[in-house]
Parts: C-alpha cells; sequence; structure tokens
C-alpha cells in the first residue's frame, strides 16, 4: 500500500484555515506516521461528537486530553466526572517511560502542565456547589422532573401563578411542599374562588414525588444561591478557557437528582445563550462521560430535552459530547445529529458482540486504508478510529490515530489537593454560604398562625355584651348636665313629647 500517498491524504483532510490543535498522528500497517497528522478544528466543535470504547481503551485519557487542547485555545469546558478521573487535569503530568516511547514516535516534545479547574458539586462533595431556585425551572420543567400527568401539571402550573401574583418566593423544596398543603387546607377556598377548581388527589399525588426527589438528594439541588452560566465561561489570567469539572462519583446513588440538574443546565443554556452563528470556535463546550448511564436510566423528560437541545444549541456556541462504551448506548436520533467520531477498540467475546461491531462499523465513513470491523477489534490502548466534519461540513476521511498523551496528570488527585484546590476558588465561597431567607414556607407559616389563632377566638354574644362603666368624668359631666337649666328644659320638653304621643294613642 502507498504509505505516501496515506501520509498525503491525511495531512491534507486534517489541516484547517482555522485554529485546531493536534491530537495524534494517523497510523497504517501497525506503524505511526508521524507527517500524518491528525488535527481537531474549533470551528466545528458545536457540531457535537462521540467518544466510544470499551472499558480500558483509553475513552477518559482521550476526553481529557481534547480538554487540554480547548482550554489552550481558549474554549471554556464543563466536564461530568463519574469516576473521578478528570481531576488530575488540576496538576501537571509526570513524564514516565511508555509516555518518552509515544512521544518519540510521534516525533513531539512531552511538555507536562497543569489546567485551570474549577470542581463543581450537587452533593456533599467537595467543590463549588450548583444549585438553582424553583421558580427557575417554572411549573412545566418541575413537572417534567417529577414526571407529572397533563391534570397535575395544570395544577403545579395554577399554584405557580398563584405564588407569582401573590408575592410568594419559590426557593427551594420546603416552599413548593408548604404551598401544595396550604391549597389543600386553609388557602383551598381563596384559590379555588380566583383560579378553580383544586384536586386534593392531585395535589397528594405531586407531594408524593416531590418527596421521591427529595430522598435522592434534590433538596440539596434547590435553593440560593443560583449558580450563574456565565461562571461556567471564564478565562484565568493566562487566557486559558477555565475546566469545570462536575464531581458525580455518586451519581448511581442519585438519578433523579442528576437528570434534574441535566435537565435545568441544558433548558437554561438554550434560554441564555444568545444566537451566534458560525463563530471561530464555541463558547462553551460540555463532555458528558459514562453517557450509557444517563440514557440507560434517564427519565423519558431528560431523554426528550438532550435530543431537542443536541438539535437546537448548536446556533448558540455550545458543543456537546458523550464518551460511552458502544455508540449503540446513544439513540440514533441524538447519534445521527454528532459530527465528530472518536472510536477506540471494542472487544469480540459473544456472537452477539460480533454483530454490535458490524453495526458500529457501518456508523463510519468507508475506507481505502482499512476493513473497519476487523480495525475496530484490532487497536491498542491509545488508539482510536477518527472521522469528523471538516469546515465545509464534509466528513473527513476515516484514520486509525495514535493519539498523544495527556500533559496533564493521567490519575485521581488527592483529597488534600482536591481541599486546596476548591479552598482557592474564587467563586467557591459565594455559592456555598448557606442562605435561606424569607419565602413562601414562612409567609404561609405567619398566615396559618393566624388563620389559626381566628379561629380559636370565642365569637362574641349580643345579650351579654353590657357598656364599659362611666368613668368619674364622665359621671360628673352627666350630673353638671341634668341639673343646669338647659338640661332641666330639655328633661320636660323630653315628658311633654312622650305623654303627647301617649295620649293620641289612647284616644
Amino acid at each position: 500500500m502507498d504509505n505516501q500517498k496515506f501520509s498525503s491524504d491525511i495531512s491534507t483532510a486534517y489541516t484547517f484555515s482555522g485554529e485546531s490543535f493536534k491530537i495524534g498522528s494517523g497510523m497504517l500497517d501497525k506503524k505511526v506516521w508521524p507527517e500524518a497528522a491528525v488535527n481537531m478544528p474549533l470551528r466545528m466543535f458545536n457540531r457535537h461528537g462521540l467518544i466510544a470504547g470499551a472499558t480500558g481503551t483509553g475513552k477518559t485519557k482521550t476526553l481529557q486530553l481534547i480538554m487540554e487542547g480547548l482550554s489552550d485555545a481558549g474554549v471554556p469546558v464543563l466536564a461530568m466526572d463519574i469516576k473521578g478521573d478528570l481531576s488530575g487535569l488540576a496538576m501537571a503530568g509526570v513524564p514516565n517511560d511508555r509516555i518518552k516511547e509515544r512521544y518519540q514516535q510521534l516525533q513531539e516534545n512531552y511538555q507536562p502542565r497543569a489546567y485551570p479547574v474549577e470542581f463543581l458539586s450537587l452533593s456533599q462533595e467537595p467543590g463549588t456547589r450548583l444549585k438553582a431556585t424553583v421558580t427557575e425551572f417554572g411549573p412545566l420543567l418541575m413537572a417534567k422532573v417529577l414526571d407529572l400527568n397533563d391534570t397535575q401539571e395544570g395544577l403545579l402550573a395554577v399554584l405557580f401563578k398563584y405564588c407569582d401574583d401573590q408575592g410568594l418566593p419559590l426557593l427551594d423544596l420546603k416552599d413548593l411542599t408548604e404551598v401544595l398543603q396550604y391549597a389543600g387546607a386553609e388557602g383551598k377556598a381563596v384559590i379555588e374562588k380566583e383560579y378553580g377548581k383544586i384536586s386534593i388527589s392531585s395535589l397528594g399525588t405531586i407531594q408524593r414525588k416531590i418527596i421521591a426527589l427529595e430522598q435522592q438528594g434534590a433538596d440539596l439541588f434547590f435553593g440560593e444561591r443560583s449558580f450563574e452560566i456565565k461562571d461556567l465561561m471564564r478565562f484565568p489570567g493566562d487566557g486559558k478557557g477555565m475546566l469545570s469539572v462536575l464531581r458525580l462519583m455518586d451519581m448511581q446513588e442519585h438519578p433523579g437528582l442528576f437528570a434534574t440538574f441535566m435537565l435545568q443546565l441544558l433548558g437554561e443554556l438554550y434560554a441564555t445563550m444568545p444566537e451566534a452563528g458560525d463563530l471561530g470556535k464555541p463558547k462553551l463546550v460540555l463532555f458528558i462521560d459514562e453517557a450509557h448511564l444517563i440514557f440507560k436510566n434517564g427519565t423519558s423528560a431528560l431523554l426528550e430535552q438532550i435530543e431537542t437541545i443536541v438539535k437546537l444549541i448548536r446556533s448558540k456556541g455550545v458543543g456537546i459530547f458523550f464518551c460511552t462504551q458502544d455508540p449503540t448506548d446513544i439513540p440514533d436520533s441524538v447519534l445521527s445529529q454528532l459530527g465528530f467520531k472518536i472510536q477506540h477498540a471494542l472487544r469480540a467475546f459473544t456472537a452477539n458482540d460480533r454483530k454490535a461491531i458490524k453495526k458500529t462499523a457501518e456508523n463510519y465513513p468507508l475506507s481505502d486504508y482499512y476493513q473497519t470491523d476487523e480495525l475496530l477489534t484490532q487497536m491498542g490502548i491509545g488508539e482510536a478510529m477518527i472521522t469528523l466534519l471538516n469546515e465545509k461540513g464534509i466528513p473527513t476521511t476515516l484514520v486509525h490515530t495514535f493519539l498523544m498523551t495527556p500533559r496533564s496528570r493521567m490519575g485521581v488527585i488527592s483529597a488534600a489537593e482536591l481541599s486546596q484546590i476548591v479552598a482557592s476558588s474564587s467563586i467557591a465561597a459565594y455559592y456555598n454560604e448557606r442562605l435561606d431567607r424569607q419565602s413562601a414556607f414562612e409567609i404561609i407559616q405567619q398566615k396559618t398562625q393566624q388563620y389559626a389563632q381566628a379561629s380559636a377566638a370565642p365569637a362574641p354574644k349580643a345579650s351579654s355584651v353590657t357598656p364599659p362603666p362611666k368613668t368619674g368624668e364622665e359621671q360628673s359631666w352627666l350630673g353638671g348636665f341634668l341639673n343646669s337649666s338647659v338640661g332641666k328644659q330639655v328633661q320636660r320638653s323630653l315628658v311633654r313629647t312622650f305623654f303627647g304621643v301617649l295620649s293620641r294613642a289612647i284616644k
């Protein structure tokens, strides 16, 4: 096979007029060809992507490598870290013999470096706490989170409207619970008069679903201060894009919490980011690691939101990448929207595995250099098949790529290192401050107490009411008036009038 033609074809296919960064070089006949450089164009990152491969083939290291390239180019990143492996981005890598050998094959220099990292948390994990208020979710998104039917969703919308009209801030879940209880008891008549009939059974169902959500830790997410999207798009003093790493090691224990966060994040990204058109590089790139867990365990509302956002958010300058074990983990409606495809090795242990591999091979362009289904099982660790969209939107030539290694640490940082990084954060103290200002819960509690006090007070009886005793001053004034000449004339006039009326009545 013509190796010179191969190098020329790959170099041409992966050279771009705009900004790009190198992630490796092409391989052919099990040999690395350094001149066949494989670059990734920044302009096309909002076309979304996929990083797939069996466990242990290097997916997370590829994700780490791409995050570094984006940060160097001044592109902020948000990554979901399921296993804690991405924490090493905050520390410089340590060279070893295998790294040196790899870089010699690539004819590149290995330069260890640390990257600016902001650790985020949804639970009790160390990091900047992510929160949002119930009001920010709104009735429609909250109904999706709680998986309500149309009737229950309508009732929730009515209660949100009532709270808005009455100035009752819905900040956390206890606010919403208090409103539900009030609507079924003391406030039921008032609310029904203005907004229509209230179903007690629907109120009960909504309350039970809120309790189920609280048991998964959602009470930690709802509240103040709300996290601002702009804080994901920061640039430290050296101009690198901030790498925000959301620590989700306990996600499988709190799937409802994660689904709630993802719904809110995707919705707010789309709602707040302005239309950007065709930018030279994205404003933000979102990486979802272990995406198969989301598509396997996610609610129908979350899956629907992901499909919708993937199709629409490109024009906002936001790219979304999914990292998973097999491309078939991703729904076809989402997979068809992914312009970047980075495929690590798959393993064929059963007949079903071999069928899945043939199906996976069909997702990639035909190649003059490789038998794709065979290559899928033959690649080593740190190797991947790559195809992406060039600057004209055309899929590039499929290339078996020998990947560079990350320059940051390829391993988990220690608890002490994590604590030090969180302590030095410029935003952690602000977002981690505990706030519980007056909201719907406190206001309705006051109304309920006033209602109870009014109900407990005895009603006055007309027959038992006696005028209050006159004061000494009042008695003295009345006696003086009656004994005066004017007083005596008034008395005589009243007597005459009385007897005149009486005599006429007798006649």
